[in-house]
């Protein structure tokens, strides 16, 4: 089989390249961080380090779709590192100790009970999910080991679990 030699694309390749793969690119990192201008910035960020690759025609056209989805997941993961090395930040100025500390220990532990008991209500198999992805943080690959699944079950089950929790919590309501 002859060597395609795909050295340096042009400008004008890359920029269809990421015409053609933009908005698939865009609702993967949407689905991921579920804020629109958090997906924009990702999505440039993953264009500009993807580029470089694209260019060199590194990447045969048929992966194209999953390099990117690959370097937008390795974005997000840098992302949330950062967050998480650095904490959250807080004004100190806007918190009143007195108000803060009563109301929301009474509110948090009320919503609690609310939450619980409607988590409660669930198929045992969605209270895993939760529990697992949302409470505890595992992430869809470590949850689907754990409970011996697929991915992609894990997804949908999470999906319709968080489905039928916002039903029983509107009804609550």
């Amino acid at each position: 089989m002859p060597q395609i030699n795909r050295e340096d694309i042009p400008a004008s390749s890359v920029e269809e390249i990421c015409h053609a793969t933009w908005k698939p690119l865009y609702r993967f990192i949407y689905y991921k961080v579920q804020n629109r201008e958090e997906a924009e910035e990702i999505t440039q960020e993953t264009f500009v380090k993807a580029i470089p690759y694209l260019r060199k025609g590194k990447i045969h056209p048929d992966k194209y779709s999953g390099f990117l989805k690959t370097v937008a997941l390795n974005v997000l993961r840098d992302r949330w590192r950062k967050k998480k090395r650095r904490g959250i930040n807080v004004d100190i100025e806007t918190i009143h100790p007195e108000v803060s500390a009563v109301g929301d220990a009474t509110e948090m532990s009320v919503e609690r009970i609310i939450i619980e008991k409607a988590l409660s209500q669930l198929q045992k198999e969605q209270q895993t999910v939760i529990e697992l992805r949302i409470i505890k943080g595992y992430s869809v690959a470590e949850t689907a080991e754990i409970m011996d699944k697929t991915e992609v079950n894990i997804r949908v089950m999470q999906h319709r679990a968080l489905q039928s929790l916002a039903k029983i919590l509107k009804t609550v309501n």
